[in-house]
């Protein structure tokens, strides 16, 4: 671990979000974490109390207090070194919501000898001091970031260093037979050959799978990750803002009988059974002279090629079964790798079993009245039926992080160059040239490698308590 990235001060910051609520949080970290404590804390009736005494993992209430002035009744959690989340001394204070005591308290550390916290900077010391590796690091702005279940499950797997294990693995595995090949240099004058070629190119072939799986898994981890886009396309007057709507339960859209009032994508989020769905409202696809929603229908052709799912939903009773058929023709160009499902709306009108008949060509097709709400339950089942089961019950590593994805496919690239190099019999110093770049990219996904400009752009995108 680089250590002389460590800064050795003691850092403070609210580990809770800004704003008034019930309590908030102040963490301390670093060699003087305990001490500075020490000079500000003591029991209700004002008697020192030197948490340097006490034991690790204990609470204790009392009182902060700048001299006289009491600012605030308080909890403080003690973690000494090494068993804290930092692997430094760490003190967490637990204070009344109010952004004035908490703004005192912060305050009344500094005054003492701390200094205000950078972005992730308790994270990154986690990291520096070997209690979290960089993926498990880079896991936890995720977990604080998810939304979802199936996002949460992800990141806790990856916290937890389920896809940080794997990756060890593979390194050690090659470091194991790299270590064969760097001895044959060292005795290349007397041409011995202590790496069985046949053993290493079935080793090399194996990992190569995995890693393929692995970036193979990002697809579906950004999905998870970022959530599953969902695009509403249709006519104009077709029930596309009213189906968002009552989808989010709020009136997100404006719903008229104008045609053309949606204009631009309106999108948001919707949580089903633990899955996240960007759902994406359209303008209605039509031809037009007016320009402004000409470029809403062109955005509409653009976001149903940026989608997972494309809703195309219509009005039942103003279609064929002919027409619709040709309208998926016409959509067919546009879906590159998009799910298309058909939905006939307003099925509230009196001749619902004409409709029901004229379309009985369409299997699939769902019935719904998005104004009556009728069918909604079914519509977001199938949403969830559409989205593959097995990443919804998450049983392997699945790739959520662009970095690591890009690691991946230049490790990917190394290891393909390896198997080149032994089905043409390359001699062991080329071999080894592209070993030792497989093991460097992999190196920077665990941070075995790792740069000062690549910690800072990790750890600069948490927040600051974090």
């Amino acid at each position: 671990m680089n250590t002389s990235l460590l800064n050795k001060d003691t850092i403070v910051a609210l580990a809770t979000p800004q704003g008034i609520g019930a309590i908030g949080v102040i963490r301390l970290s670093g060699e003087s974490a305990i001490a500075i404590c020490d000079k500000v804390f003591g029991t209700k009736s004002l008697k020192k109390k030197e948490l340097k005494n006490e034991a690790s993992h204990t609470i204790h209430f009392g009182v902060i207090r700048n001299n006289d002035l009491i600012i605030d009744e308080v909890l403080v959690s003690l973690f000494k070194a090494p068993n804290s989340y930092t692997g430094e001394n760490v003190v967490e204070i637990s204070c009344h919501g109010s952004k004035f005591i908490q703004q005192q308290i912060i305050h009344l550390f500094i005054k003492h000898g701390a200094r205000l916290a950078n972005h992730g900077e308790f994270t990154s010391r986690a990291f520096l001091n070997g209690k979290l590796d960089l993926s498990q690091a880079e896991a936890v702005a995720d977990l604080i970031a998810s939304n979802s279940a199936s996002s949460h499950q992800v990141a806790m797997q990856q916290m937890r260093g389920g896809f940080s294990n794997k990756i060890k693995l593979l390194r050690q595995n090659l470091i194991d037979f790299a270590s064969l090949v760097e001895l044959e240099l060292d005795f290349s004058e007397e041409d011995v050959e202590f790496a069985d070629r046949t053993d290493l190119k079935n080793l090399v072939s194996s990992i190569q799978r995995i890693v393929q799986r692995l970036i193979d898994s990002f697809e579906v981890g950004n999905v998870i990750k970022n959530g599953i886009p969902v695009a509403i396309v249709g006519k104009p007057n077709a029930g596309k803002s009213t189906l968002l709507n009552v989808l989010l339960e709020e009136e997100r859209a404006i719903v008229s009988e104008i045609p053309g009032t949606t204009r631009d994508v309106i999108e948001d989020e919707l949580n089903i059974d633990g899955i996240l769905f960007r759902i994406i409202d359209t303008a209605g696809i039509r031809k037009t002279t007016d320009i402004i929603e000409t470029i809403g229908v062109e955005k509409t052709f653009e976001q149903i090629k940026l989608s997972s799912i494309a809703i195309y939903l219509f009005d039942a009773h103003e279609i064929t079964s002919t027409e619709l058929k040709l309208i998926v023709e016409e959509l067919q160009p546009h879906l590159h790798n998009s799910q298309l499902v058909l939905v006939a709306n307003k099925i509230d009108k009196e001749d619902f079993e004409y409709v029901k008949q004229e379309f009985k060509g369409f299997p699939d097709l769902l019935f719904i009245s998005a104004k009556e709400r009728t069918n909604i339950e079914e519509f977001k089942k199938q949403l969830v039926n559409l989205f593959d089961n097995r990443t919804v019950n998450i049983t392997e590593t699945i790739v959520t992080n662009a970095r690591h994805i890009e690691a991946l496919q230049h490790t990917n690239t190394s290891l393909i160059k390896i198997l080149e190099g032994l089905n043409t019999n390359v001699t062991g110093d080329f071999l080894a040239m592209d070993i030792r770049q497989a093991l460097h990219y992999l190196g920077t996904i665990t941070g075995e490698i790792s740069s000062k400009d690549l910690l800072s752009n990790i750890f600069g995108r948490f927040c600051i308590g974090k």
